[in-house]
């Protein structure tokens, strides 16, 4: 048996790891790579220019919306094309993510828990609640009280 409560905390406090992580990386695009870097690497992945700026707007507009809990499970699904994107430029260095270049375990796993993050729902402490995934009562949103 679950207790709603915990459940709720559990996804508030996976809610605000996740703004925090995206958060860094979009500052670490801004402050330590610049965003004219950022572009130059982007273009040499294969993708133009200009995703860098949606990529780093994302991660910073997406994370602060997860800390606050705006919407967050629709936050997070709207999230996962940037880790899709980091998945696929790390799959040819394989999977462990201190392989040279970096592998891919670390973006898959971040896209496995933005989902586990849509199916929980906002949990607590959220600002804006997001609607249910499937009406009809399956799956609901998981709140305190």
């Amino acid at each position: 048996m679950m207790d709603r409560d915990l459940v709720a905390y559990g996804a508030f406090l996976l809610r605000v790891a996740l703004g925090v992580a995206f958060i860094a990386h979009g500052l670490l695009k801004v402050l330590v790579f610049t965003l004219d870097e950022t572009v130059q690497f982007f273009g040499s992945q294969g993708f133009p220019g200009f995703i860098a700026y949606l990529v780093t707007a994302a991660e910073l507009g997406g994370g602060v919306l997860l800390i606050l809990g705006i919407y967050s499970r629709w936050v997070a699904l709207s999230l996962l094309p940037v880790l899709i994107g980091a998945a696929v430029v790390h799959w040819g260095n394989g999977w462990v993510f201190s392989a040279p270049g970096g592998g891919w375990e670390y973006p898959v796993f971040w896209a496995i828990t933005l989902v586990v993050q849509a199916l929980l729902g906002d949990g607590a402490c959220a600002l804006r609640l997001s609607r249910p995934l499937l009406s009809g009562g399956r799956l609901k949103q998981v709140t305190t009280g």
